[in-house]
């Protein structure tokens, strides 16, 4: 992003020299609103680090995955700077992949980042990518409905609850949906919520052998659920709505609850930005027979790939855009409320923080009692909540998540949509030598 600023003639030269030295790095991000605020503020790090300029790649989540995966397994060299999450992090650093974070400067403070959050971007007690934001999984609803029903949030809400204030709130003719969920195919959209769901209803993804058991009766009860629940008292077009689009949503009034990622809440009470802060509660994602797995832990985090030839420079950009200081600038300059989330334990210390977010101690216990390694009520051979740490797992929840957008558009039945995907992942898995 270039500038163009009133230099004093003695001091033009000096910034022309600098202007034609300066070096580009080229970041890829998604274009979830945590991010379109830190593009917003290139200004304040360029202006800061004036021999670096930097050029957005900024895309759609699953075509922002699908590019980087390309680009860094055919070491394309694109990117200086990736968003990548919890799952990339340690398998692209096993292979070799990214450049390992292990000399950041001591005003850095890395001991301030989350403990749990630091872990997931680890590999071999390294970091090899720096968190931006983290999160787990809430379910938020509206006060203002809820009390006109008469309807209580326990300190656990339960999914056949949720269900059953769905079915009462539920008003079409008014262009409200009892309920928004993911419905958008993606191993990262539909399959972040819909793993949890399988988790709490006693699920998992593979045995202690590596058997998939997308067809067992845990599964089968839980895909049930979900496509009788959205189907009828979810939004039109569910099937089409990931993240970002029920975020619209619910901050537009049409959904009397949701359930999705605590990194909302910012948002969604910020009266700037949303119709219903004025009238929205939270509470823990609900559970069904079991509370293993059912709120999830991400981070979305910057990495460098080992290809970038900038590695100085772009990890010049990661300290700034992670740090401390970044927090506060996004506190000053867009209000406290859209600070980046669940990274360092100074946010949560910021007296102006705990003011205007009163979410922000529910969303830290959120994270810290989230367990990547016993989400599951029977034991498995993986680590992750919403997702299964395997390199095959993108490609196998991308294909399944497929198969249960289908079920949710009634294209097919939720047996046959599990009987498929069951049959695609023993393949995959087989393939694979596991």
């Amino acid at each position: 992003m270039k500038l163009a600023y009133a230099f004093p003639l003695a001091g033009l030269a000096a910034a022309v020299a600098t202007a034609a030295h300066a070096e580009t790095i080229t970041v890829a991000t998604v274009n979830n609103n945590d991010m379109v605020i830190m593009q917003s503020l290139t200004e304040a790090f360029e202006e800061a680090h004036p021999g670096i300029e930097v050029n957005w790649v900024v895309l759609e989540e699953n075509v922002l995955r699908q590019r980087l995966t390309t680009d860094i397994a055919t070491e394309g060299g694109q990117f200086d700077v990736m968003t990548i999450g919890t799952y990339e992090a340690p398998i692209w650093a096993e292979r070799g992949w990214l450049a390992a974070l292990d000399d950041l400067p001591e005003a850095y403070r890395e001991d301030d980042l989350l403990q749990p959050v630091r872990d997931g971007l680890s590999y071999e007690g390294k970091l090899y990518a720096l968190p931006f934001y983290a999160e787990s999984s809430m379910l938020y609803y509206r006060t203002d409905l809820f009390e006109e029903a008469g309807f209580e949030m326990p300190e656990q809400p339960s999914w056949e609850q949720v269900r059953e204030w769905a079915a009462e709130l539920h008003d079409p003719d008014n262009q409200l949906a009892g309920i928004c969920l993911r419905g958008k195919p993606g191993w990262g959209e539909n399959m972040a919520f819909v793993s949890t769901l399988v988790n709490t209803f006693g699920g998992r993804w593979f045995d202690e052998e590596w058997n998939p058991e997308l067809d067992s009766q845990a599964w089968q009860e839980a895909i049930s659920f979900y496509v009788d629940l959205l189907g009828n008292y979810g939004p039109p077009g569910a099937s089409s709505n990931g993240f970002n689009e029920n975020l619209a949503l619910f901050s537009r009034g049409n959904c009397a609850m949701w359930v999705d990622a605590t990194s909302a809440a910012g948002k969604l009470y910020n009266p700037a930005e949303s119709q219903v802060a004025d009238r929205l509660g939270f509470a823990p994602a609900p559970v069904a027979e079991t509370p293993k797995g059912a709120h999830w832990l991400w981070s979305w985090a910057l990495a460098i790939p080992a290809t970038s030839e900038k590695q100085d420079a772009a990890q010049t950009f990661l300290t700034w855009a992670t740090s401390q200081e970044y927090v506060e600038l996004v506190g000053e300059t867009e209000g406290w409320t859209s600070v980046p989330p669940g990274t360092r334990e100074s946010t949560y210390e910021n007296e102006n923080y705990q003011r205007e977010a009163p979410f922000a101690g529910f969303v830290l216990d959120a994270i810290n009692s989230a367990d990547p390694t016993d989400s599951t009520l029977e034991p498995s051979p993986y680590v992750g909540v919403q997702f299964v740490g395997i390199p095959e797992f993108q490609s196998i929840g991308t294909q399944v998540g497929q198969t249960i957008a289908s079920a949710l558009t009634g294209d097919t039945s939720v047996e046959q949509a599990l009987q498929s995907a069951q049959r695609a992942t023993e393949r995959t898995m087989q393939r694979a030598g596991y």
